[in-house]
């Protein structure tokens, strides 16, 4: 089985590079030497000595990028995911050109990068407000209550915030019974929308990422790494940040009915992925009610069904 991150002695292997928990990063952008990589659709970008600096994928604006070691872990859960590889949105898809200021901006960024986002969502994570005072992350439930007790999808990231969002021709209202939820494509939104600034739809449309779970599988922007019509069994390419789709609820079946966040391999060697779910009542990357693992015969391993970049 492969894995994107294997731990090798206080370094991690990625995309079959080895690359040191401690980066020293280049002083001038001719310094960075970019390279196509093989049978790919990716140019990885290196320092002058050699070490791994950035992954860039064409048509994705999503980026992996060499920084700080931190572990990613919940209370209950054993494995933890220790990962040095950063998450950020370029402003527009890659076309092929490295942005030497982006990247020398990207990688001396110590602001959260999309995975410390992802974790400020879990429960027990407390309140971040902006500049105006509006909260704008912390304890994310899943959803409104029904009559019998269980929790209801619709929760989008402009419930969670309790404002109005306006789209090309419409605006949607916030509900009150929805705010600081996020269902999981909600989730999704929250992060790689409100938070990192990609454009958003409410229905399919180029370029932006529409609201429902099988509608970023099928027309969210970026590129499609892996599809299948069963379960999902290789994960050759995946990185960090890559949307993860299930067909997981017996009721949709044949559909793709939840998505998450893949964070990387954990420290028991399975790639570990965050997500919004009923049965946790909100994000979480940890094993309660099934396993956030995509290998094997868990839950949500077996459901497993596409990888996208976006």
């Amino acid at each position: 089985m492969l894995h994107i991150f294997a731990r090798l002695g206080g370094a991690l292997a990625v995309l079959g590079l080895l690359i040191p928990t401690t980066t020293s990063f280049p002083t001038n952008p001719e310094e960075y030497v970019v390279t196509e990589k093989s049978g790919t659709s990716q140019a990885e970008v290196y320092d002058n000595a050699g070490e791994w600096i950035a992954t860039f994928t064409y048509g994705a604006q999503t980026v992996a990028l060499a920084g700080p070691q931190r572990t990613f872990t919940e209370p209950g859960t054993t494995a933890a995911v220790v990962s040095s590889i950063h998450v950020r949105l370029l402003p527009e898809p890659f076309t092929g050109a490295v942005d030497q200021h982006w990247l020398r901006s990207a990688v001396s960024d110590t602001s959260p990068d999309l995975l410390d986002m992802a974790m400020q969502y879990v429960s027990g994570a407390p309140d971040i407000r902006d500049e105006a005072g509006l909260r704008i992350a912390g304890d994310a439930g899943y959803g409104a209550s029904s009559a019998d007790g269980t929790l209801q999808e619709g929760a989008d990231f402009n419930d969670y915030l309790g404002i109005r969002w306006d789209y090309a021709g419409k605006s949607d209202a916030p509900e009150a019974n929805e705010l600081k939820a996020l269902d999981c494509s909600g989730y999704i939104r929250m992060l790689f929308g409100y938070r990192g600034g990609m454009g958003m739809t409410l229905s399919p449309a180029p370029g932006l990422l529409p609201r429902r779970s099988f509608q970023m599988l099928e027309n969210a922007p970026g590129t499609l790494v892996h599809k299948s019509t069963g379960q999902l069994k290789t994960f050759d390419g995946i990185q960090p940040g890559d949307l993860v789709f299930f067909d997981a609820e017996a009721d949709t079946a044949g559909q793709i009915d939840h998505v998450g966040m893949f964070l990387g391999a954990d420290t028991a060697g399975k790639n570990r992925f965050i997500s919004s779910r009923k049965s946790s009542n909100g994000p979480t990357l940890g094993d309660a009610a099934a396993r956030s693992i995509l290998d094997g015969t868990g839950y949500y391993a077996k459901a497993l069904r596409g990888v996208r970049r976006l």
